[in-house]
């Protein structure tokens, strides 16, 4: 009803049109930023190289990471390739992408 007494309460400014238009412009580049980012960005759990040794591994809330480096990456290693179990066996790829490969190679 107010609208239909004063017509120019239902219209914008153009100060008013300023600020939506830049506060979307702001948001419009703040997600993009952020996909930009997300996109980008080093993952450092990734891939397994360089002495370090990344695994993804089946758990209860879906699946787990197990990364080692250094000393606990040879050691991770060496008993991957020792025993037969089932992470064991999904590490050993990844090992030999670290360059950790059996004790006797």
């Amino acid at each position: 009803m107010y609208a239909k007494t004063m017509p120019q309460a239902g219209r914008l400014t153009t100060r008013q049109k300023r600020i939506f238009g830049i506060a979307a412009v702001l948001v419009v580049v703040l997600f993009g930023g952020l996909a930009a980012w997300g996109a980008m960005a080093h993952d450092t759990y990734g891939t397994s190289a360089n002495g370090c040794v990344s695994v993804t591994v089946p758990n209860s809330t879906g699946g787990a990471v197990l990364h080692h480096c250094g000393s606990q990456a040879q050691a991770f290693c060496q008993a991957s390739f020792r025993d037969d179990d089932q992470i064991s066996l999904l590490a050993r790829p990844q090992c030999k992408l670290a360059g950790l490969g059996p004790a006797g190679s």
